[in-house]
């Protein structure tokens, strides 16, 4: 009875494995003889604008995941006159996962059939540093949802939708990724300016909609936060205004109704 109590008792205990990347799409693989770096996104492709990617390694000898290492990345277009990278955060350790890191990349531009873009892992594991590199391909977004434009101030800008993915008749949260260029290699997060938001629908009039809220940057995620009010289904073009902390205008314009239809800084959604 006792052993039968016991081996009862022990069965019931027993967990299913979690399944950490449930929802997302293996991207690519990245190998070398002792480890294997998977690259998973929720959507089926590399695509420009915002790519939110989730990372794990794992140890090719028993098939296994790290679970604590050092890792980073590197974006790289190789073109025929210059190379440089483009805007990324750093790779962090997702809290309720054992095995997965994220972080989320900005392609400007399309890269494909094995040419044009890379990503370069480097990780530590028990003190040995490794690397791994291979060509990626970034498809063609079917909707302007990154642009890359020079403000008022010399500066070269990359501004990147990154909610809503999937917009709703509804307010929507908005969000925003905005980076500047301080060289061919470095994006950093650009804090505390304003982007004004008007959004438009061009085959309904260019009408715009109600409650939508200009954007703000967050400290907690480092993204800008506002609401987009989508009210009906179709092609909205989103106007903006990027304005500097001391409220000075670096690109964008007004609408006004039969004077100016779209602003020179905007973004598409289409639902």
């Amino acid at each position: 009875m006792i052993t039968i109590l016991f081996t009862s008792c022990t069965s019931d205990d027993v967990e299913e494995p979690i399944n950490e990347t449930d929802g997302l799409t293996m991207l690519q693989e990245f190998e070398n003889t002792e480890h294997t770096i998977e690259v998973y996104s929720k959507l089926d492709k590399f695509y420009t604008g915002y790519n939110h990617l989730s990372i794990r390694v794992k140890n090719n000898a028993d098939n296994t995941y790290f679970q604590d290492i050092s890792l980073s990345w590197m974006p790289m277009m190789v073109m025929q006159t210059m190379n440089h990278s483009c805007p990324k955060s750093a790779l962090i350790k997702m809290e309720d996962k054992a095995s997965l890191y994220s972080g989320y990349t900005i392609f400007q531009m399309t890269g494909v059939n094995g040419t044009g873009w890379s990503l370069k892992f480097t990780y530590t594991i028990n003190g040995t540093d490794y690397v791994m590199e291979e060509n990626i391909n970034v498809s063609q977004s079917l909707k302007q949802n990154v642009t890359t434009f020079t403000g008022n101030d010399a500066t070269k800008y990359i501004m990147a939708i990154v909610e809503p993915m999937k917009p709703e008749i509804a307010i929507n949260e908005y969000k925003i990724a905005l980076h500047k260029m301080e060289s061919m290699m470095l994006f950093p997060v650009v804090e505390d300016y304003i982007i004004k938001l008007d959004p438009r629908m061009p085959s309904m009039g260019n009408h715009s909609s109600p409650n939508n809220t200009d954007l703000i940057y967050h400290t907690s995620d480092k993204l800008y936060h506002g609401n987009l009010s989508l009210t009906m289904s179709g092609y909205w073009v989103l106007n903006h205004k990027l304005l500097n902390q001391d409220d000075i205008v670096l690109k964008g314009e007004d609408i006004v109704d039969g004077v100016l239809d779209q602003s020179s800084l905007f973004l598409e959604i289409e639902f």
